[in-house]
């Protein structure tokens, strides 16, 4: 999800950068470019910072268990070699 807010205050903080001579244009500045920074956004297909997150911590849930999963692995493997008879 976008910030509406933080695209807000750059399209206004772009709209300050209009020359002098342009004031009545400013207002309608500020609207494309409101307009413009959220269509080029959305089509970058952003996550929210807070997804984000909770996405790093599945893969670190995620990499513990299968971390587990190969010492486990590991040790069932060392116990079923060494109780093979020896020829």
């Amino acid at each position: 999800m976008i910030n509406v807010r933080a695209i807000d205050e750059l399209a206004t903080r772009l709209a300050t950068l209009v020359p002098p001579g342009f004031d009545s244009a400013r207002e309608d500045l500020a609207r494309t470019f409101r307009a413009t920074l959220q269509t080029g956004l959305e089509r970058l297909n952003l996550v929210s910072r807070e997804e984000f997150d909770v996405q790093r911590l599945v893969l670190l849930r995620t990499r513990e268990k299968l971390e587990a999963l190969e010492k486990q692995l590991a040790h069932i493997e060392y116990t079923l070699g060494s109780a093979k008879p020896r020829s």
